[in-house]
């Protein structure tokens, strides 16, 4: 009896720390799924398709900062590539918060995920979290600022505060109609001529430094201009007073059909300045534009804009690096 009731409670602690090591294992795997679940919903809070907006401007600043055997600061340059990207993340997770704060971001909304709206976590998570994004951009920029000086530092301070207040702020330029131009003059003009700036110094703005930025910013802006369209008929309703809103449909598929076909007409400068293969190659992206605008023309808002944020992200992309090949290459310095 003694000898049966030993082994019945030898089996039933054996019993017992299987039970518990199975339960550890499924506790470990449920909190590492948790963390991942988690990673990636940050991930998608980022909006990876937009964060071409931040990476073209340094691939062509740094094109024309190398023409002609330019001085290149990739060490300086590096910092400023992941700034630039935190810039992008830090507008990105702020927009979220401030949407769904301002009643701008609804179960109704036909755009792609935002995690605050979504309830995976709370608008001053998201946004504390962008404000932090601006921060770590600024520490990350340190090295060039202690090498470019206070231009820089202005440069960079404007493009976080551009940032924020794109929606955050007692003034959001995106519910002002200013949205558009400010991605244009920063994500563009302000960008293009920075990265350039920090590998080489001096003047900060030439004519071809303008003309590239233009090019930059116009297909920065496009990625703005559908998310406008797609979201016009839910922004009306909170006095988010975006382009769409305030001209109307036609007027925001002109601007989606405007804006590329401007970058595509500017290619005329490279050609007259001697560097044709500029002029000529990026037009290879040409079918993805069309694609895109006539989409946009035979399609209402609906959430088949979401695709065309992707394709307007590749327009962008291949444009650039299209556009930067020759520069980079031509034999004679471009700014001046």
């Amino acid at each position: 009896t003694t000898a049966a009731a030993s082994l019945f409670v030898w089996a039933s602690v054996s019993g017992a720390r299987v039970s518990s090591s199975r339960w550890l294992l499924q506790l470990v795997y449920a909190v590492r799924e948790e963390k991942m679940s988690n990673i990636w919903m940050w991930v998608r809070a980022t909006r990876p398709k937009t964060l071409t907006a931040a990476v073209v401007p340094v691939l062509v600043g740094s094109a024309i900062a190398n023409a002609g055997g330019g001085e290149l600061r990739w060490d300086l340059v590096g910092g400023a590539l992941v700034a630039a990207v935190l810039i992008q993340v830090g507008t990105n997770l702020v927009n979220d918060a401030c949407d769904f704060d301002r009643g701008a971001d609804t179960k109704t909304r036909i755009g792609p995920l935002r995690v605050t709206q979504a309830g995976l976590f709370s608008s001053k998570t998201v946004h504390n979290m962008g404000v932090m994004c601006f921060l770590i951009a600024l520490l990350f920029c340190l090295p060039a600022f202690l090498v470019r000086g206070h231009l820089l530092v202005a440069i960079v301070l404007l493009s976080c505060l551009a940032g924020y207040t794109y929606t955050g702020g007692p003034f959001p330029l995106g519910y002002h109609g200013l949205g558009d131009v400010t991605v244009v003059v920063f994500f563009g003009l302000i960008a293009t001529a920075g990265v350039r700036l920090i590998h080489g110094g001096g003047r900060f703005l030439s004519t071809p430094i303008v003309v590239a930025s233009l090019q930059v910013g116009c297909l920065a802006a496009e990625l703005l201009a559908i998310n406008n369209v797609r979201d016009m008929h839910t922004d009306v309703t909170v006095g988010k007073r975006t382009l769409p809103v305030q001209f109307g449909l036609f007027f925001g598929r002109m601007e989606i059909t405007i804006l590329p076909s401007f970058v595509y007409l500017l290619n005329i400068f490279w050609w007259f300045q001697g560097l044709k293969v500029a002029a000529i190659l990026p037009v290879l992206t040409a079918p993805i534009a069309i694609r895109l605008v006539r989409t946009v023309w035979t399609t209402p808002p609906s959430p088949v804009y979401n695709q065309l944020l992707g394709m307007a992200g590749m327009l962008h992309m291949s444009f650039g690096v299209l556009l930067a090949i020759p520069l980079a290459l031509h034999d004679q310095p471009l700014h001046r």
